[in-house]
């Protein structure tokens, strides 16, 4: 797994800090989730991770770079768990499928965060989770660090709406942790 790290540093792939990767795989853990939707693989360091923790867990993770594709697959067969996740080089906004999950672990494009959990929360079991990542993004979402950049603000703006989106959503449970940069678990109520 240190490999993977370095090779994330080296090369500028934001991969989920410790604290919060612990906590991903404690609440899959502790809700005994097996069947497992991933948006956004990177080079797979949590797709990796989640599939170690047991081997009834099966995976479908979705990567739209054809560089983190290829390096998250290298990473996979390295770590022999080709059975456990099926990794797809796939826009998830263009992913369709009628398969059940009990885990959704949303973790890409931030600016899409709302059209992700939208798209796929019906592919999510009643009782399933939506465990999303980044929601601090850096201390701009809940701090006070000023913003210099219009790209930023709009992509702060937008990560603020989800986190409103998602307290306003009655048939979800969502509570926010401060941990790593800042995620959110919201469990399905119906």
């Amino acid at each position: 797994m240190k490999n993977i790290k370095e090779y994330a540093a080296l090369n500028n792939v934001p991969i989920i800090q410790d604290d919060g990767l612990d906590l991903l795989l404690e609440t899959i853990k502790n809700n005994q989730c097996c069947k497992i939707l991933e948006i956004g693989t990177a080079i797979g360091y949590s797709t990796i991770n989640m599939a170690l923790l047991n081997s009834d867990i099966k995976i479908v993770s979705l990567e739209v770079d054809e560089n983190r594709y290829n390096e998250a697959k290298k990473n996979i067969t390295r770590f022999n768990l080709q059975s456990q996740i099926e990794l797809k080089l796939q826009d998830a906004l263009n992913y369709t499928t009628n398969e059940k999950f009990d885990f959704i672990f949303i973790d890409a494009a931030k600016s899409q965060y709302i059209k992700f959990f939208e798209l796929f929360e019906k592919n999510l079991e009643n009782g399933g989770i939506i465990f999303t990542d980044n929601l601090d993004f850096h201390g701009y979402v809940t701090g006070d660090k000023q913003i210099k950049s219009r790209n930023l603000r709009q992509l702060v703006t937008k990560i603020k709406k989800y986190r409103t989106y998602l307290t306003e959503r009655k048939n979800f449970d969502t509570q926010f942790y401060s941990v790593g940069d800042g995620v959110s678990i919201s469990k399905k109520l119906y």
